[in-house]
């Protein structure tokens, strides 16, 4: 008796557990995704007290710059209008450093920020020096002599004879480090003494040179702590809520984010859009497939056709115009008026007349496609790869001896990769608080609700099975029935049941 009562008190304490399990997993599974949702939006957002704030404040992630030049092979047969032919030189590899400062926060939900970026050369990741030497079209020149085109012949002539007196020619055989960061040119001094406005440089020429130990301009971006909707979208840059370089409003505007973070709960249906002082224009990815970096779940963006397409291809790109072939961007209205394109590298994705153009180019989409890889949850990049192409459009200029015969063309200097993946302790921590104690909860809950509904069986077995023996109880048993038949007084039930006389013993 004592053994039933012991068994029927662990069978109520262990169903009472199951119970309290079963109610933990269902509050779980109603509660969970709030706290998940909540933790994220208060890990994401631009606040000091949030996890992701110092990876905003000074990007951990070991960012490069990846740099390729056009190496001119023909320069002279260009000159006399033959087809000009390039090969293509690096990578030269530059780690890229960057910090804020200056940061603000302003009453209406924004942060304003500088932020700073320097670069260091890493010749074990590349292949060549900095001191190598390439040949390469002579932006000032070339870009002068564009400008003058429609000019008085005899402004022209004098800039051909001022051009021979400081011997400038239409190609230049120049340094890497000369190139990225700048050289002296007696052009510079001379345009600017009689021409204060053409060129907004005042010392020395170079394609990185403004990006170097400097910032990118002035951000102010929405913090998310009071609304979360409007998350690090720009507010303004350096002041102003829209650019004043394109031919409409719509390609004007300041869209997306400073290009770092960007709204959490992503789906395929999200896209990824930022401003670039750069390009000096809003950007849109398009999301392309799921993936996994490192354990993390990733959505894949990339950029769509439509980036660089001219406006008869898609009729939005019209203020980026005057256009040219399409898969170009003509971005001369922020970069002094000189005629320069932005596109893929090699001209990927573009009307193929450009690659064919110029003997040397190979476009294809592993090499020469861009992509970032996000978390969908919080927002953050995992891993990017942004590739852009910087060409010069080159013509001959009547009146200007330096241009030649050459023929209208639109020849690439360069192409860049900027690269970054998480990495280290960064990972490992964001790994371990965004990505595996959710997914721990998530199946915990489901867990608890399994373990509940197995322990709440065990009374119900129990109770059923001790009712057993006591319905069992109520009925006589075979044996019994045996000895009933077998008494004294069988054997005469059976002879009157035969009709025989019986004659017991007494």
């Amino acid at each position: 008796m004592g053994s039933r009562s012991r068994a029927r008190r662990v069978a109520a304490a262990l169903g009472f557990a199951g119970l309290l399990c079963a109610v933990l997993g269902v509050i779980m599974i109603v509660m969970v995704p709030s706290i998940i949702k909540q933790q994220v939006l208060k890990n994401v957002r631009i606040d000091p007290s949030s996890l992701s704030f110092n990876m905003w404040k000074e990007i951990p992630v070991p960012f490069y710059l990846s740099v390729y030049f056009f190496d001119v092979v023909n320069p002279s047969e260009i000159l006399q209008g033959q087809k000009p032919q390039v090969r293509e030189r690096g990578p030269y590899v530059y780690r890229e450093f960057r910090h804020k400062n200056n940061i603000t926060f302003n009453d209406n939900d924004t942060v304003s920020f500088l932020e700073y970026r320097s670069f260091q050369f890493q010749p074990d990741k590349s292949r060549g020096l900095e001191s190598d030497n390439i040949v390469m079209p002579n932006i000032l020149v070339l870009s002068a002599a564009m400008m003058m085109e429609n000019g008085p012949m005899s402004l022209k002539l004098i800039m051909t004879l001022a051009f021979s007196t400081l011997g400038e020619r239409a190609f230049m055989n120049r340094t890497v480090s000369e190139i990225m960061w700048g050289y002296e040119d007696p052009l510079i001094h001379l345009v600017n003494k009689y021409f204060p406005n053409m060129f907004p440089f005042k010392g020395k020429f170079g394609l990185f040179a403004e990006l170097n130990n400097s910032d990118s301009g002035l951000f102010t971006v929405f913090t998310g702590v009071k609304n979360f909707t409007r998350i690090h979208l720009v507010d303004k840059w350096n002041g102003v809520s829209k650019v004043n370089f394109w031919h409409s409003d719509q390609c004007n505007m300041i869209n997306g984010t400073s290009g770092q973070m960007w709204a959490p709960f992503m789906t395929p249906e999200s896209s990824l859009e930022f401003y670039s002082p750069e390009a000096c224009r809003s950007m849109k990815l398009i999301y392309k497939e799921q993936g996994m970096f490192e354990g993390i779940p990733t959505f894949r963006f990339v950029a769509p056709n439509t980036l660089f397409a001219n406006g008869s291809v898609y009729p939005p790109n019209e203020g980026f115009c005057p256009c040219r072939e399409s898969g170009i961007q003509n971005v001369s209205t922020c970069r002094f008026n000189a005629p320069l394109f932005l596109s893929h590298p090699h001209f990927y994705n573009a009307d193929p007349v450009l690659a064919e153009a110029v003997s040397g180019l190979h476009p294809n989409p592993e090499e020469h496609s861009l992509f970032l890889d996000i978390h969908p949850v919080t927002g953050i990049p995992m891993n990017c790869s942004v590739k852009l192409q910087l060409s010069l459009y080159v013509k001959s200029v009547k009146g200007i001896g330096q241009t030649g015969k050459i023929k209208p063309v639109i020849l690439p200097l360069m192409w860049f990769g900027e690269s970054g993946a998480m990495e280290g302790e960064p990972l490992q921590t964001f790994y371990t608080q965004l990505v595996l104690m959710p997914k721990v909860l998530h199946y915990a809950q489901y867990v608890l609700l399994a373990l509940g509904c197995v322990l709440l069986l065990i009374p119900i077995v129990y109770q059923i099975r001790s009712q057993g023996p006591k319905d069992a109880a109520s009925q006589p048993s075979l044996a019994t029935q045996q000895d009933q038949l077998s008494s004294p007084y069988t054997p005469l039930l059976q002879d009157s049941l035969r009709g025989q006389p019986t004659n017991p013993k007494v």
